[in-house]
């Protein structure tokens, strides 16, 4: 069954090459992703990354209650809007404590990580929000899961979803901590993300231009900032993409109140610098 699914997954990827139609692709990637990588599955997955990352990774998390719950707070109506476009995912989110890291992931089975270096560099709620959102985005459009299996091949991630190949699992979770795997997300993956994150942040009632702010704040502070190149590295942001964002949110008259620095200010002065 692994040798057909690859198969079929190859089949897709030469298909949507040939027709040169990103969102065909991206699409035709998503029902091959669901069709042999139960959400079950992508839990597991999940769960054997998250364990590499803090065993073999050494990551550190936020354990400030106020600081978990602030965020978790934000997160929450994104994450119940990005369950009405795939139900069954059970949300995680971990703060990570490393304020020299500007950036955000998510892996299957909707783990979602933060930075607290993302967090010091947001200015607003709706920044923080369209981050949290876009990551979401990433989970709802089994971008992850796509990446992973492009990656490695079906047969080797279904192994690791099982917890019969650790070796694989740490690979993965030392790709995620430099950045690495994050790479794999085409340009189509990262429009519809963005596109999702938009639309999820306006309907917790987030300003959706928000994540547009953010993408401009670490256009100019690059090269100054080396920290911001992890989240540049992995969301290459030109004009082309903040326009199209911008478009989308016209189209749809996606609107959101907050846009103000909210309790986030006090949440920063909680986190080591």
């Amino acid at each position: 069954m692994h040798r057909m699914a690859t198969a079929i997954l190859t089949l897709t990827l030469a298909s949507g090459l040939t027709t040169g139609c990103a969102k065909q692709r991206v699409g035709a990637e998503k029902a091959i992703a669901k069709a042999f990588i139960s959400d079950e599955q992508e839990n597991q997955l999940g769960l054997q990354v998250k364990k590499e990352l803090e065993t073999k990774e050494n990551i550190k998390y936020v354990e400030d209650p106020a600081v978990l719950e602030y965020v978790r707070g934000i997160s929450a109506p994104i994450l119940a809007q990005a369950n009405k476009d795939r139900s069954g995912v059970k949300w995680k989110v971990n703060v990570i404590n490393d304020p020299k890291q500007v950036n955000a992931f998510a892996t299957p089975g909707g783990f979602l990580y933060v930075y607290t270096g993302l967090l010091l560099a947001a200015d607003t709620e709706a920044e923080l929000a369209g981050v949290m959102a876009h990551e979401a985005g990433h989970v709802v459009g089994r971008h992850s899961a796509r990446a992973m299996v492009n990656a490695y091949g079906l047969q080797t991630i279904t192994q690791v979803a099982l917890g019969q190949n650790p070796g694989t699992a740490a690979q993965i979770a030392a790709q995620l901590a430099g950045g690495g795997l994050q790479l794999a997300h085409g340009r189509s993956e990262e429009t519809e993300a963005d596109e999702y994150g938009a639309k999820y942040s306006a309907a917790a009632g987030f300003d959706p231009n928000g994540l547009i702010a953010f993408f401009e704040k670490l256009q100019q502070m690059q090269g100054t900032q080396p920290s911001v190149l992890k989240w540049l590295s992995t969301h290459p942001t030109n004009a082309d993409r903040i326009a199209h964002l911008r478009k989308i949110i016209a189209q749809q008259g996606l609107k959101g109140g907050r846009n103000d620095a909210g309790g986030l200010t006090a949440i920063k002065a909680k986190l080591p610098k």
